[in-house]
């Protein structure tokens, strides 16, 4: 019995017997008061050219009254109760109006700023600061995929924001960030880089977020981002909240990614991305398993003739580098095909059975007609709709029938060529002339099948069909 106790008692104490040598600051740092020599803290000189550069945007929607209760109207049941003579509600015109910011990019006038500022807009006002004139805009490219558009305004010797290089930024970096929240006038926010490369967030198609705890509230969309050089470093796009209010987490898009759409839609009005035909996915634990490498993208899927079949790629493979630089997941990847230019031949290095390969793509481009995104939303050549293919998830998401097969209207865009067509929010395409449809590749080759005529477009719309006519 004695034996078992000291054998408890040495197991017991070897417990206690390794050692850990805890790192310590310096004790003798220096403290030093601020106030001791009479010195003021302040950033003004390094941010007053950069102040100088942000304006106000202000925008006036149009919107026509009536279009729900008309809508409600064509129910059959209201049509049976009124035996079938409903009237047709005279639409009202109600003006809406909104707030944001932007940055001057070049001394002729032409501005960044969010496209969901300017979307829409039947009127632009851009104000100057420290200048009472008010200026009209216009639109010179808008790319919603990354929320970003240029207007212009007809000015000369303007203070422009000089870029910095957002891929220098480093977590803890100080930033400010500078708009017009809330109408109150231009305002200036202080904070640091929260997190870097932030995706996923689900407000744009290509993410590459600059997250910040600066404060950026409504009317600071559009506004710059910047470094405690005064250097641009991002376009404050968004914030993380509930109730609409500052939380600590917003959103900026980079300022290399905003040099480069800027540029495109200034010299050609478009953006044109390159494509490659694949879908992809990130490395899950498991698959890391059966990869040497550990980062970079899983094609998951390769279109039939598109430059990834071309190239010799296969589904599985993982895709290391583009161009020699490294692509740790999925959203490097997709961001960075997306700003290669089209017809562009790149090297893709790649690992397949656990050895490394090397193939050349030339990439192709994008149809900027007709995209589908991460979530399944799709834009078509009738210009203005946004929908959305049928699946199980979407039937249950909005009560939709077994039975009906076909696209959902998700919305359409006012004064657009669907509108004027007289697509409505919730209608179904079931049908464009003879040709059934039930997914996007048939609405696409009915639309290409009868390209040089009207056509009948067949649609549900609240479980009885209407016809409109494309021209």
């Amino acid at each position: 019995m004695k034996k078992m106790i000291l054998l408890s008692l040495v197991a017991s104490l070897s417990l206690f017997s390794a050692t850990i040598d805890i790192a310590q600051m310096p004790k003798d740092s220096e403290r030093k008061d601020a106030t001791a020599t009479n010195v003021i803290l302040s950033y003004n000189t390094a941010i007053k050219d950069a102040k100088k550069s942000v304006v106000n945007i202000a925008t006036t929607k149009k919107s026509k009254q009536n279009d729900q209760l008309n809508e409600l109207m064509q129910n059959p049941f209201f049509k049976e109760f009124f035996g079938n003579k409903m009237p047709e509600l005279k639409q009202q015109e109600r003006k809406s109006h909104s707030l944001g910011s932007g940055v001057i990019i070049s001394a002729n006038g032409y501005i960044v700023t969010n496209n969901h500022v300017v979307e829409g807009a039947d009127e632009i006002v851009v104000t100057l600061p420290d200048d009472e004139k008010e200026y009209k805009a216009k639109v010179i490219g808008e790319d919603p995929k990354t929320d970003l558009a240029v207007v212009k305004i007809e000015a000369k010797d303007l203070q422009v924001a000089k870029f910095g290089d957002s891929s220098n930024l480093l977590e803890g970096d100080l930033v400010f960030a500078i708009g017009n929240p809330f109408g109150v006038g231009e305002t200036i926010t202080q904070g640091i880089i929260s997190a870097l490369n932030k995706n996923n967030v689900g407000l744009n198609q290509y993410e590459n977020f600059i997250q910040t705890d600066a404060s950026i509230n409504p009317g600071n969309s559009g506004g710059a981002l910047v470094d405690s050089r005064g250097a641009l470093i991002g376009i404050n796009s968004a914030i993380l909240s509930k109730t609409g209010g500052n939380n600590g987490i917003g959103f900026a898009i980079p300022s290399n990614m905003v040099q480069k759409i800027a540029t495109s839609l200034v010299e050609s009005g478009k953006i044109e991305r390159g494509f490659m035909g694949v879908s992809i996915s990130d490395l899950t634990n498991d698959l890391k398993e059966l990869y040497e490498n550990k980062q970079g993208s899983v094609i998951l899927m390769i279109e039939k003739n598109s430059p990834a079949e071309k190239g010799g790629l296969q589904v599985s493979d993982l895709i290391l580098e583009v161009d020699g630089v490294k692509v740790k997941n999925s959203n490097e990847l997709k961001n960075t095909i997306a700003s290669i230019a089209p017809d562009k031949t790149i090297s893709i290095t790649y690992e397949r059975d656990k050895k490394v390969k090397t193939t050349k793509i030339k990439l192709a481009k994008m149809d900027a007609e007709q995209t589908t995104t991460n979530d399944g939303k799709i834009t078509t050549p009738i210009e203005g709709l946004n929908l959305l293919e049928i699946n199980d998830k979407t039937r249950a998401q909005y009560q939709i029938p077994k039975e009906v097969e076909g696209i959902l209207v998700l919305d359409v865009k006012e004064d657009s060529k669907a509108e004027k067509m007289g697509f409505r929010e919730g209608d179904i395409i079931i049908q464009v002339e003879q040709l059934r449809i039930a997914s996007l590749k048939d609405l696409n080759n009915a639309l290409k099948e009868y390209k040089n005529s009207k056509k009948r477009i067949i649609i549900n719309r609240q479980n009885y069909r209407a016809i409109l006519v494309m021209p």
